[in-house]
């Protein structure tokens, strides 16, 4: 098999195996980095922060890989403006890994999930409104969505050069506090996320895009953030079995995902032994750096021969207790076959610690800390994986390359089931039979309060393009300081429609670690949006208005904000594009939802998770 090279000419994708020497120590180590360059300085910032976002290769980066033979390279949203900058950003990646002595094709990856964690922009590509509303469909289309988006998808990500997609999410999420995962899964039951993580992986896989299962071994019963600390799930080991790794098992054995990414959390009932952090605790050991987890119950048990990548190593979960080198050579000695964003190389200052890097894992090799045969057999996998899938894409020159990704991205066969998925997901949970106590059509006057402006005009712009008859649309932000005629604003509405998104964004929501300085203040506005929501729900009732409630995520708030509602639906999405007002590119979230509330088609959508005083 031959690939061709993103420069003028063209290499056998198996160079590594034909060289006439096999590969060193630290060409096998490089292999075995995939870093982060989402942001880059030319010049060491003052403070030592760069928020420059790297969207053109710099030459010293280029260097970097060529010099060290880096595995791969994971792409998020600073580095992907447009088409044409995102094809010419990825072929320049690959022509320096063309350059490199093994001359290996770079994975170049994404978490373009769909729903609210999706890096292309969403007025280029087509996003969807994720896994939890998939989910929603399941009891009547099955797993039919599940199957389109993994194949748009991978449709759009490759013409791009992305080549390993850092999904399905396949954790159950069985816990309502979840922070981080809950709409991000399909669901609470174990073998329907079995099912619909399966046929997006095969989707996926099919096309040629490398899918990636996480978070092993589940992140779905975490009260904690893995970003921000580090979770423990104390299932028994039954429960693990019959639940956590359920989904994990099921997909391993029917498709043979290419990769599975490890959770930084710890399971005390798979691994209880111990380590003492940098700080002198001493801690269980978490998955990602736990050989019983990753080697034992992964490799062992389940039967796992692809490769096994980290989740971020900046994660708090690890880089609190850990130094970036020894949460190295730790997860490689457990088992893991790539650590992704192991070192910071934001600035000509930080780019040194590569080397160093690569020199200390290439001593831990030395003396023994990291079997030689491990990580020999471990390249190998890489090499296998990239053997299998074409890392690069088919277009023979830049041109064709763009015309192909243009014609493909946000294409209207693809925004068709973009939206067809959201409508298909829109769950009516009050009342849960056929009546609507509610009726929009005839309705003058609609007052929409809404978490901020842009869902409130994506909302509007949505309900006056599908309406037959003029609508006069008041809105309210919880965003905004000024709430004195709010009252008043309600008095004169012949409708309320609110929605509310819970829980807050996590880090995994806006991009990574990079992002952690600002948490502080998305947890203030947040506390401050649900106070005004909070006090503004009785004001409606006492009003005596109509009242729709429109859960925006995950619908576990509906418990807590339903009764003040006449209606009650769940969307499972929030997102909009960066054209809050465009139809038919970006937002369908909300042309669904304005479809709904014109009753213009039936809701068929079913609460994929237990709703306390609803479903359960």
């Amino acid at each position: 098999m031959t690939l061709l090279c993103v420069g003028v000419a063209t290499m056998p994708l198996n160079a590594a195996a034909v060289l006439s020497s096999p590969p060193g120590v630290k060409q096998m180590l490089g292999q075995k980095l995939m870093l982060d360059l989402r942001y880059y300085c030319s010049t060491t910032p003052v403070d030592g922060q760069c928020r420059t976002a790297m969207t053109t290769l710099p030459a010293e980066l280029a260097a970097l890989i060529r010099q060290y033979d880096i595995g791969g390279i994971i792409l998020f949203a600073e580095n992907l403006n447009d088409i044409n900058q995102i094809v010419q950003l990825n072929r320049d990646l690959q022509q320096a890994a063309a350059d490199s002595p093994l001359g290996l094709p770079l994975f170049i990856g994404i978490d373009q999930e769909g729903g609210r964690v999706a890096r292309l922009p969403r007025h280029i590509a087509t996003s969807f409104a994720g896994n939890m509303a998939i989910g929603a469909t399941y009891a009547e289309h099955g797993t039919a969505f599940a199957t389109t988006v993994g194949q748009v998808l991978a449709d759009e990500l490759l013409p791009l050069g992305i080549n390993v997609n850092f999904a399905p999410t396949v954790d159950v999420n069985v816990n309502p506090q979840n922070p981080v995962i809950n709409v991000r899964a399909f669901g609470e039951k174990p073998q329907h996320v079995a099912d619909l993580g399966g046929a997006m992986t095969a989707a996926m896989q099919s096309r040629g895009m490398i899918a990636a299962l996480k978070h092993f071994p589940g992140h779905g019963d975490t009260e904690v953030d893995s970003h921000l600390g580090l979770p423990k799930v104390e299932h028994s080991a039954e429960q693990i079995r019959q639940v956590d790794l359920k989904p994990f098992a099921d997909i391993i054995k029917t498709q043979g995902p290419g990769m599975i990414m490890t959770a930084h959390i710890q399971y005390p009932a798979l691994d209880n032994s111990t380590f003492i952090s940098k700080d002198g605790d001493k801690m269980l050991k978490p998955a990602t750096l736990s050989r019983k987890i990753l080697h034992d119950v992964l490799r062992t048990e389940l039967g796992f021969q692809g490769v096994v990548v980290t989740d971020a190593l900046d994660m708090a979960g690890i880089s609190k207790f850990f130094s970036h080198t020894e949460a190295v050579v730790q997860t490689f000695a457990a088992g893991a076959d790539i650590a992704l964003m192991p070192v910071k190389l934001q600035h000509p200052g930080e780019l040194a610690a590569l080397a160093q890097l690569l020199d200390a894992l290439a001593q831990a090799v030395e003396q023994g800390s990291l079997s030689l045969a491990e990580l020999t057999a471990s390249y190998q996998r890489i090499v296998a994986l990239k053997q299998r899938y074409p890392l690069l894409p088919k277009a023979k020159t830049a041109g064709e390359q763009l015309s192909k990704a243009t014609v493909l991205l946000g294409n209207p066969a693809h925004r068709a089931a973009e939206l067809a998925l959201a409508k298909a997901a829109v769950t009516k949970v009050k009342p849960a039979g056929a009546d609507w106590p509610v009726r929009l059509n005839g309705k003058q006057k609609l007052l929409l309060i809404m978490p901020d402006m842009s869902k409130a005009q994506a909302l509007a712009a949505a309900l006056k393009h599908y309406s037959k008859t003029a609508l006069q649309i008041d809105s309210i932000s919880l965003q905004q300081t000024d709430f004195s005629q709010a009252s008043a604003q309600i008095a004169s509405a012949d409708l309320v429609i609110s929605g509310f998104i819970a829980p807050m964004q996590s880090l995994a929501d806006i991009g990574g670690m990079d992002d952690l300085t600002g948490v502080a203040n998305i947890a203030a506005a947040y506390q401050r949006q649900t106070r005004q929501y909070e006090a503004l729900l009785p004001q409606i009732t006492q009003a005596g208005k109509p009242h729709v409630f429109l859960s925006l995520r995950a619908p576990y708030d509906i418990s807590r904000y339903g009764q003040f509602a006449d209606v009650v639906l769940a969307s499972y999405a929030y997102n909009t594009a960066e054209d809050v007002s465009a139809i038919g590119a970006g937002n369908a979230t909300y042309e669904a939802l304005a479809q709904a509330l014109l009753q213009q088609y039936s809701l068929s959508g079913r609460l994929p998770v237990t709703v306390a005083g609803y479903n359960d």
